[in-house]
């Protein structure tokens, strides 16, 4: 036969090992000129789609294991369903803008867009040494106009729906680096990187109004079947729905030049029922009425003052001690004749409900704690079942659950559940109040004070206000020209970058010097792929074509914010008629991280693996005999140096060698340990594998058929060959890649095993059967030993990657033989083996036949003999 094009030549067979250096790099050109893995814009008629994609990197210039783990998994899935027919889309860009560049230009005085490229190129290329099959022409960039013109286009069509809202908001400050930090990058109440103390600042932000879909976001988790459990309660409690009522408490003697817009004080409460629990009012820090209260009182002033360095997490806020200040101000009770004092407390946030609720200390342990703490009344007015009303009171701990109402009025008698709607209807009935269902999800605000990042498209002018940028002005770049010699946002310094003239009445106006949260270059990425090069965000036919994801792989850390932002975004991009799908994946899968012992050289500095050398069951320094502390196991890190480099695992092991060993360590949504036995184990298994294929292809003459006579050795062959077949296709449907990892062990055993009884009839054919399966079920984590195997195996043919995944032989899969357990008063004596479905009188004949039992049973008088089809022969006895 004649060699395709496409296909290189094998190197002589003489070579007795896999020399993966020469051979890596031969197939990925060979694949690269054969373009095996570009699909069309637009996915074919003749063929199903099938879209599988990774989170993309962020390009800190260099790849860690965590990475490789992560795109081999997507890559197995991505070879495997190609093999099964799919037109496979599998993309890869560069997650591009963010802190850590501008950081490095402070720092090391380079421009971000040199140092994010540069650290693009050298992941690139590492990804490609690995060989996964990804669709290069489709790469994008986030920090490239060209997809960030496309975002601004989105913004402003959201901006034009409805969808975006501008408003001041309370923010963390940081004094020193003249930004906003978003509430992870507060450290114990300073700037992560300043470590200045940061304060709360009301600053004008962009919202994008997320809330406008919450009831849609919450209900869309019902349809994510194939996402797992966890992720989706994360994303639910997040969301948060709660069903209450909100209450309004009017002030008590009102103080005299008090705007009539305070006179009332409106409080969400989950808990109605618990009204006349209440002890006391409490607001936030920023609450309308707190800042009067600040003016009129100095001390009032400095207790906000202190709360506003607490920070604006629920995290900061739930962490530190309840505190607060009396007002001196009260609230009427909607249902008593009776006023209660207004606190500002430092665990209320305005942002989060109404920024006031009412205290119940009996039914809830904060309030509780707070109470103790500021010698507040406790009403126990929840009953728990089972106890007495005469003796029951509240000391240390809250009663939070249901149970019968008491002292609490027309409530009293009332189950929880049934008071909730009595307080309710009488709110209502009176006028202060209302049922309503309150969110925990709040709009997400995108200003961030940054150079690197997507500019806003507005200009803001006196005459006109904020005005959008016109779409012929897309895509507004960022400015190369930029200084990084004072604190804060370089586009705010820039001489002449945010001048321009207002696009509606031509006057002097200024751009907007804010740029998007990078969470906004990463909510729409998957939806760019689909036309990465069109000159709008979208091509319909291409969007609607692909999407929406049908496998998405990524970290459980990304579990709320991103998953929950990119879910908004498609629906917000649905509305503008950029989409026709409401959920961007329909899969997904979050992989365990990649580990390694930590070490530390006797000063206490850490060390990198490399610089360690193990001796008995001590380690030292390489080169030394300088004893080295061995840490625990823990999550690969740059701060604590226990990570490997993949560039020198491929140098010294191969590309395949790397996949093989993060794909067969343990199930892939599990952590698992890097070790230097496990990955040359991985070497040796490559080596193995190779070594005998390679005798079947030098030694086994090909066949057409299946011989009408074969041996049972060679029956038996053919039968593990197919039950792994079938078994490595479960495996990769289901995502346990281990177990398709270990199946292929066992079955390269029995075909090296079967090199002893070569002869046998039918035994050629069996062989040769069973090398080729192994190429094709392999392919997926191995693909560059595959391609060389199957080349020597089948040379002249098309490569590996271009084969249909192998079909198991329903007819090899049932057993030939069950072993059958038999027993005597239910304790095992003994088995035999049987056909399948056997005759019940030949399997019982033979089992009280069987040695063993046949002496036990000596003597004794069978009195019933039971048989469990191809499974149990139990004899009862007597005497």
């Amino acid at each position: 036969m004649t060699q395709p094009a496409n296909t290189p030549a094998a190197p002589a067979p003489a070579a007795v090992s896999y020399d993966f250096q020469s051979v890596e790099p031969r197939w990925q050109k060979a694949w690269d000129e054969a373009s095996i893995f570009t699909v069309p814009d637009v996915p074919p008629a003749d063929r199903p789609k099938y879209y599988v994609l990774e989170m993309f990197p962020y390009p800190s210039g260099q790849l860690h294991m965590g990475h490789v783990r992560n795109y081999a998994l997507g890559d197995v899935i991505a070879r495997y369903k190609r093999a099964r027919g799919y037109a496979v889309l599998h993309p890869m860009g560069w997650d591009a803008f963010g802190l850590p560049a501008e950081n490095a230009a402070r720092e090391r005085g380079v421009h971000p867009q040199e140092w994010t490229l540069n650290n693009i190129a050298a992941m690139r290329t590492t990804l490609q040494r690995l060989g996964f099959s990804l669709n290069w022409d489709r790469e994008i960039a986030t920090c490239l106009p060209d997809y960030y013109g496309k975002q601004q286009k989105l913004f402003l069509d959201f901006l034009q729906a409805g969808l975006v809202e501008r408003r001041e908001s309370w923010v963390n400050w940081d004094p020193v680096d003249q930004t906003v930090l978003a509430n992870e990058q507060v450290v114990d109440g300073r700037g992560w990187r300043s470590g200045a103390p940061i304060e709360k600042k009301q600053l004008s932000q962009w919202f994008l109004k997320i809330t406008d879909f919450a009831e849609d976001l919450l209900d869309g988790l019902k349809t994510l079947d194939r996402w797992p459990d966890r992720v989706r309660t994360m994303q639910e409690r997040w969301i948060g729905r709660s069903e209450g009522a909100r209450v309004r408490f009017s002030l008590h003697a009102p103080p005299h030049g008090l705007d009539t817009n305070l006179n009332a004080v409106e409080v969400f409460t989950t808990r109605p029922d618990t009204l006349f629990g209440m002890s006391f009012l409490a607001i936030a820090p920023d609450h309308p009425l707190a800042e009067w209260a600040g003016k009129q009182n100095p001390e009032a002033a400095a207790f906000i003052a202190e709360c506003r360095r607490l920070g604006t997490s629920v995290e900061a806020v739930e962490t530190a001690e309840k505190r607060g200040f009396d007002t001196g101000l009260r609230v009427n009770h909607p249902f008593l004749d009776q006023s209660f004092p207004v606190w500002i407390a430092n665990f209320v946030l305005m942002d989060y409900g109404t920024g006031a609720l009412f205290g119940c200390p009996s039914g809830d342990q904060r309030d509780l704690d707070f109470a103790h703490k500021y010698n507040l009344p406790v009403t126990p007015v929840v009953l728990p079942p089972g106890k007495d009303q005469a003796d029951f009171a509240i000391t240390k701990t809250a009663f939070t659950g249901d149970g019968t109402m008491i002292n609490s009025g027309f409530l009293d008698g009332l189950s929880t559940e049934e008071a909730r709607r009595e307080a309710i209807a009488r709110l209502e009935d009176m006028g202060v109040g209302n049922g309503v269902v309150n969110w925990r999800l709040r709009d997400w605000g995108v200003s961030r004070q940054r150079y690197w990042g997507c500019p806003i498209p507005v200009i803001h002018c006196e005459s006109c206000g904020a005005v959008p940028v016109p779409d012929d002005q897309l895509p507004v770049k960022l400015p190369e020209d930029v200084t990084f010699d004072k604190p804060g946002n370089p586009l705010d310094h820039h001489p002449t970058w945010k001048h321009v003239a207002c696009p509606k009445c031509g006057k002097p106006a200024t751009r907007e010097t804010d740029t998007f949260d990078t969470f906004v270059d990463s909510s729409w990425y998957f939806a760019r792929f689909t036309a990465p090069h069109a000159d709008t965000p979208t091509v319909r036919a291409a969007a609607d074509g692909w999407l929406a994801v049908d496998q998405y792989i990524g970290g459980i850390e990304h579990a709320i914010l991103h998953l929950l932002y990119a879910r908004f975004f498609t629906r917000a991009m649905k509305k503008t008629g950029h989409l026709d799908v409401s959920e961007p994946f329909a899969g997904l899968f979050t992989q365990g991280m990649v580990s390694h012992e930590s070490y530390k050289d006797s000063a206490g500095n850490w060390l990198y693996p490399e610089e360690v050398e193990r001796k008995g069951d001590g380690a030292v320094k390489r080169g030394t005999e300088e004893p080295v502390t061995v840490g625990r196991v823990e999550k690969m890190s740059k701060s604590k140096r226990n990570t490997v480099a993949p560039v020198a695992i491929i140098e010294r092991f191969g590309a395949d060698t790397a996949r093989w060993f993060v794909l067969s360590d343990s199930p892939p949504e599990r952590d698992m340990e890097w070790t230097e036995a496990g990955v040359s184990g991985a070497a040796r298994f490559a080596q193995r594998l190779f070594r005998v294929v390679r005798t079947v292809a030098q030694t086994v003459p090909a066949q057409e058929s299946c011989p009408a006579e074969i041996a049972p050795q060679a029956d038996a062959l053919r039968r593990a060959n197919h039950r792994t077949i079938a078994a490595v296709t479960e495996a990769l449907e289901g995502f346990t890649i281990n177990v398709a990892v270990a199946r292929i062990h066992e079955l390269t055993s029995a075909l090296a095993e079967a090199e002893k009884t070569a002869d046998l009839p039918g035994m050629a054919f069996a062989r040769r059967e069973a090398a080729r399966t192994l190429c094709l079920l392999c392919a997926p984590m191995m693909p560059h030993l595959a391609e060389e195997m199957y080349s020597q195996l089948e040379p002249g043919t098309s490569m590996v990657v271009e084969q249909p995944w192998p079909e198991a032989d329903p007819s090899l899969l049932a057993a030939t033989q069950v072993t059958i357990a038999v027993q005597i008063m239910g304790k095992l004596r003994g088995t035999i083996e049987a056909a399948p479905d056997e005759d019940k009188d030949a399997v019982v004949a033979r089992a009280e036949a069987e040695p063993n039992v046949a002496r036990l049973l000596e003597g004794k008088r069978i009195v019933k003999r039971v048989h469990v089809p191809n499974r149990i022969v139990n004899f009862v006895t007597a005497g």
